[in-house]
């Protein structure tokens, strides 16, 4: 994941009203303060964001959390992917623990329901686990189902209850091609709407 990505998805995972400043934000990070205002640059710009002399604060999350949706590119984590035969559910179970669910298998997992049947699971792992992946699910051919991305422990320490945050699961979603992805993406925007 982009550190750029990181500052996204803490700004999205703040109360609202909440003031931060860009060293604060640094320093929670562990990136580089170049980063965090780069980072801010196009939020600022499209009034996403406001930045005074010593804070800033979120004034439209719903920009931030679109702009995040559309400069998150998945693809650049992706580790594995391979094509099991059992379904979602069964492979859900199968996973080893230390995965974090996202896209369709987070939403149901963190609502309790599937707008719409789907077919894939991805998930977010560090090295250690993406190797019992590969272990538990070999490769196979046909049309991947399962999907492993690398995560570090920042976002690993941002799960809660084996789901990535609410703002990366709406970016993974937004992410998709699946038909279904939409089903999912309208739900989730209902239940983040304040």
């Amino acid at each position: 994941m982009l550190e750029r990505d990181l500052v996204y998805l803490e700004l999205l995972s703040q109360p609202r009203g909440t003031r931060l400043t860009q060293l604060g934000l640094s320093k929670a990070l562990g990136v580089s303060l170049s980063t965090v205002n780069n980072a801010l640059k196009p939020l600022r710009k499209m009034g996403a964001v406001t930045i005074r002399p010593r804070s800033l604060e979120v004034s439209d999350s719903e920009r931030v959390l679109l702009h995040f949706g559309s400069c998150r590119d998945p693809a650049k984590d992706l580790r594995y992917q391979t094509r099991v035969e059992a379904g979602p559910m069964e492979t859900e179970r199968s996973m080893p623990s230390g995965v974090a669910f996202t896209a369709y298998s987070g939403y149901r997992l963190r609502f309790r329901e599937a707008p719409a049947d789907y077919g894939e699971v991805l998930v977010y792992a560090d090295e250690k686990t993406l190797e019992e992946i590969r272990r538990r699910f070999p490769e196979k051919r046909g049309p991947p189902n399962v999907f492993a991305f690398l995560a570090d422990k920042r976002l690993l320490a941002r799960c809660t209850d084996s789901v990535v945050p609410d703002a990366l699961l709406f970016a993974d979603l937004w992410n998709q091609r699946e038909w279904y992805a939409r089903e999912f993406l309208n739900a989730l925007k209902k239940r983040l709407a304040p």
